[in-house]
């Protein structure tokens, strides 16, 4: 049915408003001291003595101004009375109760003789009128008539009855820039379904939403459920993703902590939403006291991971942020990101490279960090495949020549930025970064740096990612490319990722290899089929799969910890310390040596000489 607010009638200037609410208060008071006396003598007018009626009269302009006054400090000419509760009750109570004990102390100092029983009852009236007048505006300003044109838009079923969809409701009644009607809710409690809400049906349970939004003509889903378990949010999203409607999903209870709960607030479902496990929670306090006033260098600060990193600390508050990236164009952008978001920054943008010694001494000579987070890496696998000596040179030796330099100019804390490919490497890129670990472990043994590892799986949405490459393919109109129907796959977010290495990095206390503990693990199959259908699309129709075959260096599986390893618990729950292998620590230095030497010569012998280093490394021949 059509309809329009009764609201759009009444005085739309807040100063008008205020001035005919406070005549009707007038009015209000009036007849409130007046009908004290009615009802004291029993209804009957003739029986009022008259010095009664004009002791009122006297006082009646003083009991007036003083109420007036005492609802002006009480803030009811402020309150927003259409969304008032028990709190705004209680100070009209409060208000008219102070009101009455001057209206008894200022006739008795005027010697103006009324019952006792006039000021009991005329207390209990101004209550119960004042209280009237505000709930009726509450009522006028929520009541829809029949006759208008309904709000053009979608029709939309939200899931969650609760506290959040009827902020949401409340808001596409209300707003004119929210679009589309609200037909119908779905909530999983027994107790709402059948109930209505603000009009609005909680017309069944999660299971019941194919069926009504083919009832209810649904164009669009909202989820307010920001409380509900990751689980049961995956399985509500499989759900309404299989009605082929559009989905919204208000992100987090946080949004309900802040609240932000609103339309605006309502994102487009992403795939992190479809894992199915809760997001890592990192005490931030811990992590504002670690960094406050703290120097901070992040190599590699242009990256994925670095960039975040930088966004992060930049809020944290460190005496200096250091940028050192050898691609000038994405440090460019997060500086100017960075110097907009954070005017009083202290911010340092470098450029230059992990490999060259002169170059990355300088910066910390002149600097001196205290924190460094180790981010500069080539990371891209089957490229490395085809450039060894590029990934040794970079990724090994920018590490140590990093940490050798963070050991001589003091750092208190060195953070290595590692991957679950190191465990059991199949491809260079990966042993390169077992090296790292080893590298870490070895300066960790002879330095006062603290010098540690955070090791995690792939990250949604950064750089080279499998997730970006889907979303392109699919905007292409397909293929969607899978290298192999069964190849599965850890995954985390950037701000996880980045949460995990600061929290780390409070953790340290030198030597640790940090591991996430990231759930089970996600078929990469199905990831490419939920991406496609989120897109509007239906895999292997619309959009077709196909499979490529696996890449150089690449396995069906990936691995966080080695056979060797153990793991030990942090005080966050879902992060763990893996026990260090023990090794050689000299013959691993001679062993480096023999390493640079081959790796600047771009000498074949290259993976031979990975594989004495890491014995774990499985060698697949180009």
């Amino acid at each position: 049915m059509s309809s329009y607010r009764i609201e759009k009638y009444l005085p739309a200037n807040r100063r008008i408003r205020m001035l005919v609410l406070m005549a009707v208060d007038v009015s209000v008071i009036c007849m409130a001291s007046f009908l004290g006396l009615f009802i004291r003598f029993d209804l009957n007018m003739e029986r009022i003595p008259a010095e009664y009626i004009r002791a009122v009269w006297m006082y009646l302009p003083l009991y007036v101004l003083a109420t007036i006054v005492i609802f002006f400090l009480f803030r009811m000419y402020a309150t927003m009375w259409s969304v008032a509760g028990i709190r705004e009750t209680g100070h009209i109570v409060t208000a008219c109760g102070l009101a009455s004990l001057l209206q008894i102390a200022g006739m008795l100092m005027m010697e103006l003789k009324v019952p006792r029983s006039y000021y009991v009852l005329s207390f209990f009236i101004l209550c119960a009128f004042e209280g009237m007048v505000r709930l009726s505006y509450r009522i006028l300003t929520s009541v829809t008539l029949p006759g208008k044109h309904q709000k053009e838009g979608s029709r939309i079923l939200i899931a969650g009855a609760g506290t959040s969809g009827s902020v949401i409701l409340k808001e596409m009644l209300t707003s004119p820039y929210a679009q589309g009607h609200v037909v119908c809710f779905v909530d999983d409690d027994k107790n709402k379904v059948g109930k209505i809400l603000n009009g609005i049906p909680v017309a069944g349970k999660r299971e019941d939403i194919p069926r009504l939004a083919e009832k209810y003509k649904v164009d669009e889903i909202y989820i307010a459920m920001p409380s509900a378990p990751a689980k049961d949010r995956k399985e509500i999203i499989e759900i309404c993703r299989e009605t082929g409607r559009k989905v919204k999903i208000l992100p987090g209870i946080y949004q309900l902590l802040n609240g932000e709960v609103s339309v605006s607030r309502l994102r487009e479902v992403e795939i992190e939403d479809l894992l199915g496990r809760e997001p890592v929670q990192v005490n931030m306090d811990e992590i504002l006291d670690y960094v406050n006033g703290k120097v901070v260098l992040v190599t590699g600060g242009g990256g994925s991971i670095g960039s975040e990193l930088c966004r992060q600390i930049a809020g944290h508050h460190p005496r200096q942020l250091i940028v050192f990236d050898v691609y000038e164009n994405n440090a460019y952008d997060l500086q100017q990101e960075l110097k907009g978001k954070f005017p009083e920054l202290n911010l340092a943008v470098l450029i230059g490279s992990v490999r060259n010694t002169h170059r990355i001494e300088s910066v910390f000579a002149q600097y001196r960090p205290d924190i460094v987070y180790h981010a500069a890496a080539h990371k891209h696998v089957p490229l490395m495949e085809d450039s060894p000596n590029e990934a040794i040179k970079n990724n090994v030796f920018g590490t140590y020549k990093t940490a050798k330099a963070a050991d001589k100019y003091g750092t208190k804390r060195f953070v290595l930025i590692s991957t679950d490919k190191a465990v059991n490497p199949t491809n260079i890129m990966g042993a390169s970064k077992r090296m790292c670990e080893m590298v870490i472990q070895m300066m960790n043994a002879k330095s006062k740096t603290d010098f540690v590892a955070v090791r995690f799986g792939n990250v949604l949405g950064s750089n080279g990612s499998v997730i970006p490459l889907f979303k392109k393919q699919i905007e292409q109109g397909g293929p969607v490319t899978v290298t192999h129907p069964d190849i599965i796959r850890y995954f985390m977010t950037i701000p996880e990722a980045v949460s995990l290495v600061l929290q780390a990095g409070v953790y340290a206390k030198g030597g640790e290899i940090f591991v996430l503990d990231m759930g089970e693990p996600v078929k990469i199959l199905d990831l490419a089929k939920n991406l496609i259908r989120l897109s509007g699309y239906k895999p292997g129709e619309d959009i077709p799969i196909t499979f490529s075959g696996l890449r150089p260096g690449e396995k069906l599986y990936e691995e966080l910890l080695m056979e060797e390893e153990g793991l030990q618990d942090t005080p966050n729950k879902l992060i763990h310390i893996g026990k260090p292998i023990e090794f050689d620590m000299d013959e691993f230095r001679k062993q480096l040596d023999k390493l640079y030497e081959v790796a600047n010569l771009d000498s074949e012998a290259i993976r031979d000489e990975v594989k004495r280093i890491v014995p774990t490394y499985q060698v697949k021949r180009i």
